[in-house]
C-alpha cells in the first residue's frame, strides 16, 4: 500500500517509515503537522494514512481535523489514527461517522507490531480497527443506560468485538465458539437496539454508536 505518516516524534516516525518499507509498503511522505499531512495526501494520493492526534502547533486535535478533512476530501483515503491515550471525545467523533476503512489505536498498540500491522493491513482493505481499550472505555460510560442494559454478558463481549472491527469468524476464534453462535448473538443484539432493518455492514458500528450516543 501508499502510506502517508504524520508524526511530531521524529524517533516514531522514522521508526514506522523503516517498519512500513521492510514490510513492502510504500511511504512517499512523513510529515510533523496536520497541514503538511493535508498537502501530502493532495500531492501523492496514498491508499492510507497513518497519523497522531495531537499535533503542532497547539497539540491537541490537529491530527484528527486532519484526517477528518482528508475523509471528507478523498474518501477513497483510508485513515488510522494513532494516540497516546484514549481521546473519548476524539475517538467518538472519528467513529460518528462512515467507519469503513478507519481506524483508531493507542501507541502502546505500535510497538505490539502484529496488532499494529494487522490494524493497517484491516484498514487499508477497508474495515475498521479500534483498539480494545478504547472500545472498553467508550462503552463503560454507558453500563447503566438502556438499551446496554438489556444485552447479556456474552452479547456485551460480541459487541466489544464488533466494535474493534472485528469478523464473526475473528469474535468466534477469539471466544472460542462456533461462528453459528456469534451470528446468534449478533442478531440478537441488532434486534435489542433496533437495528434489525437496517442493511448493510455499517449496522456492526451503528450498535456501538447507540450508545455513544446515550
Amino acid at each position: 500500500m501508499r502510506v502517508i505518516l504524520a508524526e511530531d516524534s521524529t524517533l516514531l516516525r522514522e521508526g514506522l517509515l523503516r517498519l512500513l518499507v521492510e514490510e513492502g509498503h510504500e511511504v512517499p511522505a512523513a510529515v510533523g503537522d496536520g497541514p503538511a499531512l493535508v498537502e501530502a495526501v493532495a500531492a501523492h494520493e496514498p491508499d492510507i494514512v497513518v497519523v497522531d492526534v495531537r499535533m503542532p502547533p497547539t497539540h491537541t486535535d490537529e491530527g484528527l481535523r486532519a484526517a477528518l478533512e482528508i475523509r471528507r476530501r478523498w474518501p477513497s483515503v483510508k485513515v488510522l489514527v494513532l494516540s497516546q491515550y484514549v481521546e473519548k471525545k476524539y475517538a467518538t467523533e472519528l467513529m460518528s461517522g462512515d467507519v469503513e476503512g478507519v481506524g483508531y489505536l493507542l501507541k502502546d498498540r505500535v510497538a505490539q507490531l502484529t496488532d499494529f500491522l494487522d490494524a493497517l493491513e484491516r484498514v487499508g482493505a477497508g474495515g475498521a480497527a479500534f483498539d480494545p481499550e478504547v472500545v472498553r472505555q467508550l462503552l463503560a460510560r454507558t453500563t447503566q443506560l438502556d438499551p446496554l442494559a438489556r444485552l447479556t454478558p456474552r452479547e456485551r463481549d460480541v459487541l466489544e468485538r464488533m466494535a474493534q472491527g472485528l469478523t464473526n469468524a475473528s469474535i468466534a476464534q477469539a471466544m472460542h465458539v462456533s461462528q453459528s453462535a456469534v451470528e446468534k448473538h449478533v442478531n440478537s443484539l441488532f434486534d435489542k437496539l433496533g437495528l434489525s432493518h437496517h442493511t448493510g455492514y455499517s449496522r456492526r458500528m451503528l450498535a456501538v454508536l447507540r450508545f455513544l450516543e446515550s
